[in-house]
C-alpha cells in the first residue's frame, strides 16, 4: 500500500448560494479503505488529519490507521490533532492569556514587532466563573451581585479587557453575560465552519478544545469538542496540535421516548449511571439509534455536558433535521444552516435511521425505562430515584453514626410548629433528632433539622440551557402559589440561568413573577452554586449547622456535588432538574418522600402533593413553544459588548502589557526571561537534589495549587506581605495569573505525602544537606540560591487527574530540571514537556524502592543533549554508600516533543517559529 497522502481530495459543493472546497472523505477512501461504518466522531479526526496532512506532524500512516480502527475497534496509536477553535473561561483563560502578554514582551525585547503574537486559532473567552451568590431572594440581587463581582476582580477584568483590543482572533464575552458552554451552544457554535484559503472558501467540522471539563457539551449541536489543560489549549490557539490516542469509542443506542413525567435531568442522571458502570474514562461515547428523533437537541446538550461526569472524554450527538431546527430557532443564519445540511450529507456525517457503525463496545437505554431521578450525595453517577431519596438520606445519617427517627405532625400553613425536640416539615412529617437547633431569621422563629435544604439552586450549565426543564421550574412554581405553598425560611434560593435568553423565555411566559415569589429571583448569568459559588448562608443558618454539626443538604441542577464543594458545611448534596429545586424548597427537607407524601398545606387547608403542582408534557410544550428566535437574535446582537461598567474599564491602547508590581491577581511570568532568538545548548544535569520523593498515583491535584489559601502558607504570607488581608485572598484558582501565588503553592497540597519526610502529609520537604523541614516552596528557593538544580522521583501513574496546567508550570518554575517515574498520565508527561522539564522513566523491574532512595541522594543524568524520542538517559545516583546507575527511558515519545523540549518549552518553540527564529 502506498505510504503517500491521498491526492485529489478536495472536492467542491455548493450550499446557500455559495461553493465551498471541503476534504472529501470518500476521496480518501478511496485510497485508505471504505470508512462506512466508522463513528461520526473518528470520521471528523481523520477529516482533521487530511486537512493537515503533512508527512511530519501528520503522516499517511496516520489516517490509515483511523479507518483501519474499523477491524479491531481499538487502537494504540498517536496523532496530531488540530481543533478549529478554542473556547475558555476565565479561570483557566487568564493565565493562557497572561502568556501570550508575556510572549509579546519578549518578541519586543528581541527586537521584533510584538502585534506578531497572536492566537492563530480563534478564541473565545467567557466570564462566567467568578461571579458569586452574595446576594439573593430580593429584586436586587442581580444588580447587587453584578457590582461585588466587578469590584473583586476589577484587576482580571482589566486585564481581559486590554486582551480583548490587543490581540486578533481573540474576543472576550463579558461578565453577567452566561456560562461559556450555553453561550457556545446558543450562538459561537457554527457545526461547520469556514474560513478562507488560496482564494477559495475551505468548509470542515467544527471542532474545539476548551479550557473548561464541560466544553462537550457542544457534542450536542454535532461539534466535536472537550476540555483540555490551559498547555493544551495555548498549545491548539497558537496552531500546534494537541497530541491525543486514537480512541475507543463506545456506542450508547437510545430507543422509545421518556414518560409524561419524567424530565431530560432524569434521563442524563440515567445514563451518567450507567456510563460510569461501563467504564469509559479515556473514551469517546457516541449516541445513535432511533431514540434521537425524540431527542429534542436541548435535551442532547444536557446529555453531552455530563461527560466528564460519567468519564468520557465526549459524549458526542450526529448531525441530523433537529440539529438544523436548533441553529435555525437560535438565530443561525439561512446560508449556515444549509452549508451544515450539505457538508454533512455529502461527508457522511449525517446519522441515517438504523446506522449501526463499529463500535469497541455499546450499551442501550429504552428511555421509557426512566424514572424521576437525583444524584447524591457526594456523587454525580450515584443517581437514587426520587422514590429512594428518604432512604438514601437515612443511610448517610447511619453512616455518620447519627440515626434519626421519624414520626407524624400536622403543621399550619406557613408556620413550623416544634415541641419538645421534633420539628415538622411541610405537613405530616417530623423528624426527632437531638441536634435540632433553633433559629432566628427575618423574624421567623424554626428549628434547623437533619436533612433540611439550605440551598436550593436553578444552576450551571447543564439544565439551565433547556428550556424543558426551565419552563417545568416555572410551572411548578406557579402552581404551587396558586395552591398557596412557600419556600421554607431556611432555604436559600438562587436562578443563574447560562443565557439571557432564559430570562427572555421566563419573561414571555410569566414565569419570572412565580419564580421570584418564591425567592428565586435572578443572582447573575455564569457558574455559582455548581463551582462552589454559592456565597455565604446566612449567620443563623451557619452557626445552627456548626452548633449542631447537622448534616444538611443542597438540592441544584448542576453536575457537580462533590463533598465541600457547593459550600464548606453542607454535607450532602443532590442533583436535581429545576423542578424538583424548585419543589424541595417548598418541602425544605430531603427526608420527606415527595412521591407519597405532602410537600405542603394549601390555602385551603388541604395537603398538597408533588403531583399536584408537577406540569404535564403538554404544559411544557406550550411554554417552550413561546421561545423564538428573536429572543436570541437580541440578546446575541452585541455579545460581545458587556454593560456600561465593563466599557469603562480604562485600558492603555498597548501592543504590549503594561505590567503592575503592584497587582497580586495579574504578574509578569519569568517564563522568557534572558531568552535568547537561539534555543541554548542542554547541558547535562550534575548533582541535582531531590526535591520530592513521592509514592503512585500522586495527581495534578496534588501538584497543582488549588482550593483557598492559608495564611500560614507560603502564598498566604507573601498576600500579606503585599497588604492582602487573609479575608480577601480569594482562591489560587482566581489567581492563576500571578505565578508568585502560583508557584508558591505547587506540591502544597494538604494530602500530599513526601516520603522524605516520616509521617508528615503536606507540601513539606527536608531541605538537604541541612536537615531542615521545611515547605517545598522554600527549599526550592533555598537551593536556586545555593545554585543547585532539582528533581522530582516518584512512583506509579505520575501526573493522573485533570490536565492542569500548572502542574508542570509550578514544577517548572520550582527549578526542577527532570522528573523520575514508574510511569506518566499522559497529558501531564506532555504538559511537563511543553515546560522544558524532561520525563524520565525508570527501567522495567527499578523504582524508588529498588534503589533505596532517602531523597539525600545527588542525582546526575546524562545524555540529555543527544536525546532522540523514546531515547535512553545515563542516571547515576550517588549517596554516601557509593553510587547507582540506570538506564532512564526518556519519555519524549514524538519528534514533536523533542523540538518543544529543545526549545525550553512549547510557548518558547512557538515565538521562535512566528518571528521565523525557529
Amino acid at each position: 500500500m502506498s505510504t503517500e497522502t491521498p491526492t485529489n481530495i478536495l472536492q467542491t459543493l455548493d450550499a446557500g448560494g455559495r461553493t465551498f472546497h471541503y476534504h472529501s472523505l470518500a476521496k480518501a477512501a478511496e485510497a485508505l479503505g471504505s470508512i462506512d461504518r466508522l463513528p461520526m466522531t473518528l470520521k471528523i479526526l481523520l477529516e482533521n488529519q487530511l486537512r493537515f496532512a503533512d508527512d511530519d506532524s501528520v503522516s499517511r500512516e496516520d489516517m490509515q490507521a483511523l479507518v483501519d480502527w474499523q477491524k479491531e475497534a481499538r487502537s494504540d496509536r498517536e496523532i496530531g490533532y488540530r481543533p478549529a477553535r478554542v473556547l475558555m473561561q476565565d479561570f483557566t483563560g487568564v493565565p493562557g492569556v497572561v502568556d501570550l502578554a508575556s510572549m509579546r514582551a519578549a518578541v519586543e525585547a528581541l527586537g521584533e514587532d510584538p502585534a506578531r503574537i497572536n492566537p492563530l486559532s480563534p478564541v473565545d473567552l467567557v466570564i462566567d466563573h467568578s461571579v458569586m451568590v452574595d446576594n439573593f431572594g430580593n429584586p436586587t440581587a442581580f444588580r447587587d451581585n453584578v457590582a461585588i463581582e466587578m469590584e473583586r476582580n476589577h484587576e482580571r477584568y482589566e486585564f481581559l479587557r486590554w486582551g480583548q483590543q490587543a490581540f486578533d482572533n481573540f474576543s472576550v464575552v463579558p461578565p453577567g453575560t452566561g456560562i461559556c458552554h450555553q453561550v457556545n451552544l446558543e450562538y459561537l457554535g457554527k457545526t461547520v465552519w469556514t474560513r478562507e484559503e488560496d482564494g477559495k472558501t475551505l468548509a470542515y467540522p467544527d471542532t474545539l478544545v476548551g479550557t473548561d471539563s464541560h466544553t462537550t457539551m457542544i457534542n450536542g449541536l454535532g461539534v466535536l469538542g472537550w476540555g483540555v489543560g490551559g498547555i493544551e489549549a495555548e498549545a491548539a490557539m497558537l496552531g500546534q496540535p494537541v497530541s491525543m490516542l486514537i480512541p475507543e469509542v463506545i456506542g450508547f443506542k437510545l430507543t422509545g421516548k421518556l414518560r409524561e413525567g419524567i424530565t431530560a435531568t432524569d434521563l442524563v442522571l440515567t445514563v451518567t449511571e450507567m456510563l460510569r458502570k461501563k467504564g469509559v474514562v479515556g473514551k469517546f461515547v457516541e449516541f445513535y439509534g432511533d431514540g434521537l428523533n425524540e431527542l429534542p437537541l436541548a435535551d442532547r446538550a444536557t446529555i453531552a455536558n455530563m461527560a466528564p461526569e460519567y468519564g468520557a472524554t465526549c459524549g458526542f450527538f450526529p448531525v441530523d433535521d433537529e440539529t438544523l431546527n436548533y441553529l435555525r430557532l437560535t438565530g443561525r443564519e439561512d446560508e449556515q444552516v444549509a452549508l451544515v445540511e450539505a457538508y454533512s450529507k455529502a461527508q457522511g456525517l449525517w446519522r441515517e435511521p438504523g446506522a449501526e457503525p463499529v463500535f469497541s463496545d455499546t450499551l442501550a437505554l429504552d428511555m421509557g425505562e426512566v424514572v424521576a431521578s437525583l444524584a447524591g450525595p457526594k456523587r454525580p453517577q450515584d443517581r437514587v430515584a426520587l422514590s429512594d431519596m428518604q432512604a438514601a438520606f437515612e443511610k448517610v445519617m447511619e453512616d455518620d453514626g447519627k440515626p434519626a427517627s421519624s414520626n407524624e405532625r400536622t403543621v399550619e400553613k406557613g408556620k413550623l410548629m416544634s415541641e419538645g425536640g421534633q420539628t415538622a416539615v411541610g405537613v405530616g412529617r417530623s423528624f426527632d433528632h437531638a441536634d435540632s437547633q433553633d433559629v432566628a431569621l427575618d423574624g421567623e422563629q424554626f428549628k434547623l433539622d437533619p436533612g433540611d435544604v439550605v440551598i436550593a439552586a436553578i444552576t450551571s450549565c447543564t439544565n439551565t440551557s433547556n428550556p424543558s426543564v426551565m419552563m417545568a421550574a416555572g410551572l411548578v412554581a406557579r402552581k404551587a402559589r396558586e395552591k398557596g405553598l412557600d419556600t421554607q425560611p431556611w432555604v436559600k434560593t438562587s436562578l443563574a440561568p447560562g443565557s439571557k435568553v432564559v430570562t427572555d423565555y421566563l419573561a414571555a411566559a410569566g414565569f419570572n413573577e412565580d419564580l421570584d415569589a418564591l425567592g428565586f429571583h435572578l443572582v447573575g448569568y455564569g457558574c455559582t452554586t455548581c463551582i462552589g459559588n454559592s456565597g455565604p448562608l446566612p449567620a443563623p443558618i451557619e452557626k445552627a449547622i456548626e452548633a449542631g454539626d447537622l448534616t444538611v443538604a443542597s438540592v441544584l441542577s448542576g453536575n457537580r456535588n462533590f463533598e465541600g464543594r457547593v459550600h464548606p458545611l453542607v454535607k450532602t448534596n443532590w442533583l436535581a432538574s429545576p423542578p424538583l429545586v424548585v419543589a424541595y424548597a417548598l418541602a425544605g427537607n430531603v427526608r420527606c418522600d415527595l412521591t407519597k407524601d405532602p410537600i405542603g398545606t394549601g390555602k385551603d387547608g388541604e395537603p398538597v402533593y408533588l403531583k399536584d403542582i408537577w406540569p404535564s408534557q403538554a404544559e411544557i410544550a406550550e411554554a417552550v413553544a413561546r421561545v423564538n428566535t428573536e429572543m436570541f437574535r437580541k440578546e446575541y446582537a452585541e455579545v460581545f459588548e458587556g454593560d456600561e461598567v465593563w466599557k469603562a474599564i480604562d485600558v492603555p491602547q498597548s501592543k504590549v502589557y503594561q505590567w503592575s508590581k503592584d497587582s497580586t491577581y495579574i504578574q509578569h511570568p519569568p517564563f522568557f526571561e534572558g531568552m535568547g532568538r537561539e534555543p541554548d545548548a542542554i547541558g547535562d544535569v550534575k548533582d541535582a537534589r531531590i526535591l520530592a520523593l513521592l509514592g503512585d498515583s500522586v495527581t495534578t491535584d496534588h501538584i497543582s495549587p488549588a482550593g483557598s489559601i492559608k495564611p500560614d502558607s507560603p502564598a498566604g504570607r507573601h498576600l500579606q506581605e503585599h497588604g492582602v488581608k487573609p479575608v480577601d485572598f480569594n482562591s489560587y484558582g482566581s489567581r492563576r495569573g500571578n505565578h508568585e501565588i502560583m508557584m508558591r503553592g505547587t506540591f502544597a497540597n494538604v494530602r500530599i505525602k513526601n516520603e522524605m519526610l516520616d509521617g508528615v502529609v503536606g507540601g513539606e520537604t527536608r531541605h538537604v544537606p541541612s536537615g531542615e523541614q521545611m515547605a517545598i516552596y522554600d527549599a526550592a528557593m533555598r537551593y536556586q540560591e545555593e545554585g543547585t538544580p532539582l528533581v522530582v522521583i516518584a512512583g506509579k501513574e505520575y501526573g493522573t487527574g485533570s490536565s492542569r496546567d500548572w502542574a508542570a508550570k509550578g514544577t517548572r518554575l520550582l527549578g526542577v530540571r527532570a522528573v523520575l517515574a514508574e510511569s506518566y498520565e499522559r497529558i501531564h508527561r506532555s504538559n511537563l514537556i511543553g515546560m522544558g522539564v524532561v520525563p524520565l522513566q525508570f527501567p522495567e523491574g527499578e523504582s524508588r524502592k529498588s534503589l533505596g532512595l532517602t531523597g539525600d541522594e545527588k542525582v546526575s543524568i546524562e545524555g540529555l543533549a543527544d536525546l532522540t524520542p523514546g531515547g535512553k538517559v545515563k542516571v547515576t545516583v550517588a549517596s554516601d554508600k557509593g553510587e547507582k546507575k540506570i538506564e532512564a527511558l526518556c519519555r519524549i515519545d514524538t519528534a514533536n516533543e523533542l523540538e518543544y523540549y529543545r526549545h525550553g518549552g512549547i510557548l518558547h518553540y512557538v515565538l521562535r517559529k512566528m518571528i521565523g527564529a525557529a
